[in-house]
């Protein structure tokens, strides 16, 4: 609920980017000191960004920190800003408080928030959770890591709204109170492990921070089938618990879950269990989206909405833009944007939903990438890789002796080679494994490009 009482009454933002914006124009709007400051230059800031902070007369410095940014009361950090960048180490050092975007405009929330986290998964669970509670006739707000930061849409969210937060683990580094009415954790593996010194344990640390400040009457949805979650219970939770599988039904110590029986997806809240949807009936092909299905479902029934009205949206849903997204057939060649695949995880679940040859566009800023998780599935389901962006010599020695490996220099010139390896019935996937901040503004921004080069041919 909305924190009426801010201690604070100065704000430094670090970081120019969508949320950092976002959190400086609300801070404005409410009267409060703010300065933005990012470490890049004026012209690398993005022309719609600067924009908005000029119109709304929003206090700013480019290409460095100064020491103005350590004389407010409090720090506003963009996921984007590591926890090691010099900025922040000087913080700690300092003793200054800092926080990111969605503990800020979790401050001032009226509604609920339903918080997703996980290391694949989010967007599409974040985004059919927004259908099924709308269709529901429900007052809904997507936001978060999924596109309109949560700043951006905390002023519209009254008391019977919900807030829908794709939430990253970046985000939940630093909050303080943050407190989701329901939490939802899809899955952990390896990821972004080159801004968690290389160690998983801080990682998953990270992501169970989701549930820290929840209580029995808030609800915490994770799947059942995850060892890594599993492992990391904790037992002392405060959390009402509430697991999906897609294996079995999790059992009677849990009041209430989700699971698949055969093709069913299947609902349990205490001795009652029934019947919500067909797997087999879904749009959105691939195991995966079963566990996305799942976790949002029962989102749903915790929240009222009827089987009729979850049937009806799950048969309508078509998944999201840069999820495995059908771009266009050319030539009997199918093209699929799949640039949110931003880890080895995201290509391995990509790869199983194809049974013809594919020709895989793999590369971009390396995280930590460890191929050999991804090497069976790649041999047995890829003809031909294109490596691109920063990480190509890696990926270009790693698969080298394993199958026929090119590079390309840039986006276009992956798909145009990757069209010329191309034949029949092939797929051209472009899955990167990688961050796209090497070459590109972000995911969506490759993903447009690689669309608009598509369908340019």
């Amino acid at each position: 609920m909305a924190n009426e009482t801010i201690k604070y009454k100065s704000f430094s933002i670090i970081g120019a980017a969508r949320s950092g914006v976002a959190a400086a124009k609300l801070l404005k709007s409410k009267g409060y000191k703010v300065l933005l400051s990012d470490i890049n230059p004026e012209e690398k800031i993005n022309k719609d960004f600067l924009k908005e902070i000029k119109q709304n007369n929003i206090p700013f410095e480019f290409g460095n920190h100064s020491e103005k940014v350590f004389e407010n009361d409090l720090i506003v950090v963009s996921p984007g800003v590591p926890q090691s960048s010099p900025v922040l180490k000087k913080s700690f050092e300092l003793g200054k408080e800092v926080v990111s975007e969605v503990e800020l405009a979790s401050w001032f929330c009226k509604g609920k928030i339903i918080s997703i986290t996980g290391t694949n998964g989010k967007t599409t669970t974040t985004t059919l959770i927004g259908e099924l509670l709308k269709d529901a006739g429900l007052k809904v707000f997507v936001c978060g890591n999924i596109g309109t930061a949560f700043a951006d849409m905390v002023e519209n969210i009254g008391n019977d709204g919900y807030a829908v937060v794709e939430t990253s683990s970046f985000q939940l580094d630093n909050i303080k109170t943050f407190k989701p009415f329901i939490s939802i954790l899809m899955n952990i593996t390896p990821d972004h492990l080159d801004r968690y010194n290389h160690s998983n344990k801080e990682y998953i640390e990270s992501k169970f921070r989701v549930i820290e400040n929840q209580t029995e009457d808030d609800y915490f949805i994770f799947d059942f089938d995850d060892e890594v979650i599993m492992k990391n219970l904790d037992k002392r939770m405060k959390v009402t618990p509430v697991p999906f599988s897609i294996k079995k039904d999790p059992g009677d110590k849990f009041n209430t879950a989700g699971f698949l029986d055969g093709n069913n997806i299947m609902f349990r809240r205490g001795n009652k269990t029934e019947t919500i949807f067909d797997s087999r009936n879904l749009v959105i092909k691939g195991s995966h989206n079963i566990f996305n299905s799942l976790a949002s479902i029962l989102t749903a029934k915790i929240l009222g909405a009827s089987n009729e009205s979850i049937a009806k949206t799950l048969q309508e849903f078509k998944g999201v833009e840069h999820r495995l997204e059908f771009v266009r057939e050319l030539n009997g060649i199918k093209y699929y944007n799949d640039s949110k695949a931003t880890n080895v995880n995201s290509v391995w679940y990509a790869l199983q939903g194809f049974d013809t040859p594919i020709i895989l566009i793999l590369g971009g800023r390396d995280k930590g990438n460890d191929y050999s998780e991804i090497e069976n599935e790649v041999i047995k389901f890829v003809k031909h890789i294109i490596a691109i962006g920063e990480s190509k010599e890696k990926v270009i020695n790693y698969f080298k002796n394993k199958l026929p490996v090119d590079s390309a220099g840039d986006m276009e010139d992956a798909i145009k080679k990757a069209s010329s390896f191309a034949s029949g019935n092939d797929v051209v996937l472009l899955s990167p494994a990688c961050a796209s901040f090497d070459m590109f503004d972000n995911y969506e921004h490759r993903g447009r490009e690689f669309k608009r080069i598509v369908n340019g041919l």
